[in-house]
């Protein structure tokens, strides 16, 4: 069941979210018998369960593909995140790497040379994982210049690979141009089957390998669960892997739960109405749903999980990529810092907390959110507390005049107006859209706000980069390097402008040169207070106009034991079993 909450509620620690956390409530003081629910993990283990039963969720959007290293959305890591594993994992308890395909490992004094230890794991198909799948994976797909893959963003250092070779079928040999601090968290990406994927890598047939399309029997992975069908717009259907490895105490395999079965809703009113009428078993709460899930939690079974501060921020950002299909003389707005904090100035943060929140969310400025302890300090970052006349001044500084109809034209007569999309029957990131809408309308600003299409709004963001502006919420990561493929300037996730040549600004520049110095600084604090300046810098200039950071709520039927849910995953969701 590897990651499959994660994965739902989402991850690729940097991959995009469309799902809505939220912030910690305290229990009311009534004697209601089903208040919200903390967990103090740390000495929390689970019991042994028993094998068999069928896990009920719901997925709010169809996957865009199968393939896990061209997968950039939630929606398809969501669905495929069950399948597939990397040589180690993060144990969300301590936050530290632990073993995965790899049992163990061993390394030279210096740090450069990794020498992995294959456990005896085997494919979907039977056989055996070997080192030649790993150097396949690492030298012919991630390292491949013609495979577009985010992975290969944080599987560098100072921008050169690693030396994967093999030394027999079971060890593998890594070579590092220098000391990694968070090597052993970097090779979690998924390991992939050379039997079965090299040919189309051969022929350049990658990337569109593993489609919606293809039939789930082709799916090879080596994941707790397998794909037996795929409806889209309709359902998935896993069943756990015959060939996985680990197994409890007693020697029963894990993960207990035999079968999964996840509905495709798009709208989440729906989802709650499945999840209170029992035909789903986990729910991701959102803030306008916790009245009347309190409500129904008595008849419902089910307890609400406070998970607190999530790392995930919600935010708005303009395009800025200069061969993107819009208007040059947007461009020009957009990519004038003083117009995007002017922007920032209009947004009212505390508003939106309160009124699309319920005050479950904490307002934010740059990419930190208190989820980030070592990072997270209120006083360090640069604040844009809410004032629209503060807002309008900035952009009558920079050229922009007041017409007679009351909005703002820039010096060439072109009214200050842009679309501001977001993906449809989200409630609250549409409430936010509205919100910013009247306000920027007071200070003389036309929004023209529309909801899209989930998988629409990912091609424009991702492939066509056809938009203006958007509002969308990231994952965090445990690490500020795992979101490197969003900071570097040449990183495919690099929302405002991606996959630059060289740096666009100086600024970004100076992001790139204190992330790769970060890379390899061994000494905590020291790598703590690169980060802290490149998220300073990146609060400074604003290409993402941080908003909030929501936090996390999820409800799970009771009937379902072993549950142990953080804002990083669940701890040991292999132990989850069904106790009707």
């Amino acid at each position: 069941m590897k990651e499959f909450i994660k994965n739902l509620l989402i991850t690729f620690g940097v991959i995009l979210l469309f799902f809505l956390p939220f912030h910690l409530i305290k229990p009311s003081n009534s004697k209601n018998e089903y208040p919200i629910k903390t967990l103090d993990i740390r000495n929390l283990e689970p019991t042994i369960g028993v094998e068999g039963g069928e896990l009920k969720r719901s997925l709010s959007a169809d996957a865009k593909t199968l393939n896990p290293v061209m997968a950039q959305e939630t929606s398809s890591t969501a669905i495929i995140g069950l399948l597939f594993n990397g040589l180690t994992k993060t144990n969300v308890k301590t936050l530290l790497p632990e073993p995965d395909l790899a049992e163990k490992w061993e390394v030279n004094k210096d740090g450069t040379v990794w020498i992995f230890h294959l456990r005896d794991a085997k494919w979907f198909d039977g056989k055996p994982v070997s080192a030649d799948d790993v150097v396949f994976t690492y030298n012919q797909i991630y390292y491949n210049p013609n495979i577009p893959s985010s992975a290969k963003d944080v599987l560098t250092v100072e921008g050169k690979p690693f030396k994967v070779e093999k030394v027999d079928d079971k060890t593998v040999k890594f070579t590092l141009p220098k000391p990694f601090a968070v090597f052993l968290n970097a090779v979690s990406q998924p390991i992939l089957p050379k039997h079965v994927l090299e040919k189309s890598v051969k022929e350049g047939k990658f990337p569109s390998t593993w489609t919606v399309n293809t039939d789930p029997k082709q799916i090879i992975g080596t994941g707790p669960y397998r794909l037996v069908k795929y409806v889209q717009g309709q359902y998935v259907i896993y069943e756990r892997n015959p060939y996985y490895w680990e197994k409890d105490e007693k020697g029963q395999e894990l993960p207990y739960i035999v079968s999964i079965k996840s509905q495709i809703i798009k709208d989440p009113d729906v989802s709650l109405v499945k999840f209170l009428s029992g035909e789903s078993d986990i729910y991701g709460v959102r803030a306008t749903d916790l009245s009347k899930l309190l409500e129904n939690a008595k008849k419902g079974d089910y307890t609400i999980y406070n998970l607190g501060a999530t790392p995930s921020t919600l935010f708005l950002f303009f395009n800025q990529n200069p061969k993107a299909p819009i208007e040059k003389y947007k461009l020009k707005w957009f990519q004038n810092t003083k117009f995007r904090q002017a922007i920032s100035y209009a947004v009212d943060r505390e508003g939106i907390k309160n009124i699309v929140y319920n005050g479950l969310a904490t307002p934010i400025y740059t990419a930190v959110t208190p989820a980030n302890k070592r990072l997270y300090d209120e006083n360090y970052y640069p604040k844009y507390p809410y004032n629209l006349q503060k807002a309008k001044e900035i952009l009558l500084s920079i050229g922009f005049k007041e017409g007679k109809d009351g909005y703002l034209y820039d010096s060439e007569g072109h009214k200050l107006s842009f679309t501001l999309i977001t993906n449809a029957g989200n409630k609250e990131r549409e409430a936010i859209g509205n919100i910013l809408k009247e306000d920027l309308r007071k200070i003389g600003i036309e929004v023209n706000f529309q909801g899209l299409d989930f998988n629409n709004l990912v091609s424009k963001l991702m492939s066509s980069y056809d938009y203006e502006a958007v509002i969308i919420v990231l994952t965090g990561s445990m690490d500020p390097y795992f979101s490197q493929n969003v900071w570097l300037s040449s990183g495919h996730m690099h929302m405002w402008n991606p996959k630059q040549q060289k740096p666009a600004t100086d600024w970004e520049a100076e992001v790139d040169r204190l992330f790769n110095l970060a890379a390899v600084e061994l000494d905590q604090n020291k790598r703590d207070e690169l980060y802290k300046q490149a998220f300073k810098i990146i609060g400074e200039q604003q290409p993402m106009i941080f908003i909030v950071a929501p936090q996390e709520m999820v409800a799970v039927r009771n009937k379902l034991k072993n549950v142990f849910p953080t804002v990083w995953g669940w701890y040991k969701d292999e132990y989850v079993y069904i106790k009707e």
